[in-house]
C-alpha cells in the first residue's frame, strides 16, 4: 500500500469521505476493480515512483495520474509489508477467483461427494485470501495455518451436508419451499464457515495483539514531514485485534449474503419458465452471469461497512493505551481487509 514507500509526506486517504459509508464503499469498489489485475511489473513501478513523487514532496498536489497511481498501489501492495499481494488472492481478484467456486457450490441437486469437494475448495481460497491480506504484525506459523484451515473445511462440510440431509425430511413443508431451502444451504455453509474462517486464520492476532498507533494532529503531520520521524507503534493491543478480526468477519458474511442468496433465488424461478425449460444448456451461463453481477456490486458494499484504517477511542483499549491517544485521544490500526 502506498503508505509503505519512501516520503515523510502524508498521502490522503481517498479522493472520496471514508468517514461516510457511501465514501467507503467508493473507495472500496477502486480498490477491488479488476482492471488493477493487468498493471504490468513495469506499470507497479511507474505507479509507486508516482505516489513517492508525492510522499517526497517532488510533486505539490495530487493530479489525476498520482490518484490512479495510488489505486494501483493500494490495490496491488499489502499496507503491511509494502510487497505485492499475490494476484489470484488480491481483493481487486476476489470476485473472479470465487466466481467459479461459489458456482460449483449453487448447483443443484449435488451428491454428497460433490458438496464436501465445493465446500473443501471453498474454504481453501478463503484460507489464501484471508492469509494473504490479514495484518502481518502478528503473523501465523504454518502449524496454526493448517489447524485453523482443517478446521474451518471441516466446519462448513458439516453445515452443508447436515442440512442437506435434514431439508427433504421437513415433509411439512411445500415441495417449493423444500426447494427453495435446500439451495440457500451453501450460504449457511458458506457464511458460517467464513465467518470462522476469518477468526480461525487471524486468531494469533487476537491471542498477540495488533500494533495501534497514535492519531495525529495537523502540526504533528508536518512536524513528522519536516524531520522524517517514523510514528512509533504503542504496543501491540488484543482489543484492537479482536475488533479488527470480528469486523472483517462481519464483512465476509455481509458479502456472502447476496451472492449466495439472491443467484440461487432467481435461478429457482427462471428455471420454471418455458423459456430455459426449452433451453436447459443455458441455465450454467445464467447462474455464472448472476453470480458475476451479484459479485461484482456486493463487494466493495461488504467492505464498505467498516473502514480499514480504523481509528478509536484509547480509553477503549486496555488499560496500558489509555494515557497514549493522539489527537482527540484516539489511536489507529489497519483492519486488514
Amino acid at each position: 500500500m502506498a503508505a509503505s514507500l519512501p516520503g515523510n509526506r502524508d498521502l490522503p486517504a481517498s479522493e472520496y469521505d471514508l468517514s461516510t459509508y457511501w465514501g467507503r464503499v467508493r473507495q472500496s469498489a477502486h480498490l477491488t476493480d479488476p482492471r488493477t489485475l493487468f498493471v504490468s511489473a513495469a506499470g507497479l513501478e511507474n505507479a509507486k515512483k508516482l505516489v513517492t513523487s508525492y510522499k517526497t514532496g517532488e510533486a505539490k498536489v495530487m493530479t489525476p495520474e498520482i490518484w490512479n497511481a495510488k489505486k494501483v498501489v493500494d490495490s496491488t501492495l499489502h499496507p503491511d509489508t509494502g510487497q505485492p499481494v499475490f494476484l489470484p488472492f488480491r481483493m481487486s481478484c476476489f470476485v473472479i477467483s470465487n466466481l467459479v467456486v461459489t458456482a460449483g457450490m449453487l448447483q443443484p441437486n449435488m451428491t454428497t461427494a460433490g458438496v464436501v469437494t465445493w465446500q473443501v475448495i471453498n474454504q481453501s481460497l478463503n484460507v489464501a485470501i484471508n492469509n494473504a491480506n490479514a495484518n502481518k504484525s502478528s503473523p501465523l506459523s504454518t502449524k496454526t495455518i493448517i489447524q485453523s484451515y482443517l478446521l474451518a473445511v471441516s466446519a462448513s462440510c458439516s453445515v452443508a451436508v447436515g442440512l442437506n440431509s435434514i431439508v427433504p425430511r421437513l415433509k411439512r413443508l411445500s415441495p417449493n419451499t423444500r426447494l427453495i431451502l435446500g439451495r440457500l444451504v451453501p450460504f449457511a455453509a458458506v457464511a458460517s464457515a467464513g465467518a470462522l474462517n476469518v477468526f480461525l486464520m487471524r486468531g494469533e492476532e487476537i491471542r498477540r495483539g495488533i500494533d495501534v498507533f497514535p492519531v495525529q494532529s495537523d502540526a504533528e503531520k508536518a512536524e513528522r514531514e519536516r524531520t522524517g520521524k517514523e510514528v512509533a507503534s504503542l504496543g501491540k493491543s488484543r482489543k484492537a485485534a479482536t475488533l479488527a478480526v470480528g469486523e472483517t468477519a462481519i464483512s465476509r458474511v455481509l458479502n456472502a449474503t447476496p451472492i449466495m442468496v439472491i443467484p440461487p433465488l432467481i435461478l429457482v424461478r427462471l428455471q420454471k419458465t418455458e423459456w430455459l425449460k426449452q433451453r436447459p444448456r443455458m441455465t450454467t451461463p445464467i447462474n455464472l452471469g448472476l453470480i458475476l453481477t451479484t459479485s461484482i456490486f456486493a463487494l466493495p458494499l461488504a467492505l464498505g461497512a467498516f473502514p480499514q484504517r480504523q481509528a478509536v477511542l484509547a480509553s477503549s483499549l486496555e488499560d496500558e493505551f489509555h494515557h497514549l491517544g493522539g489527537e482527540g485521544g484516539l489511536v489507529e490500526f489497519n483492519r486488514g481487509i
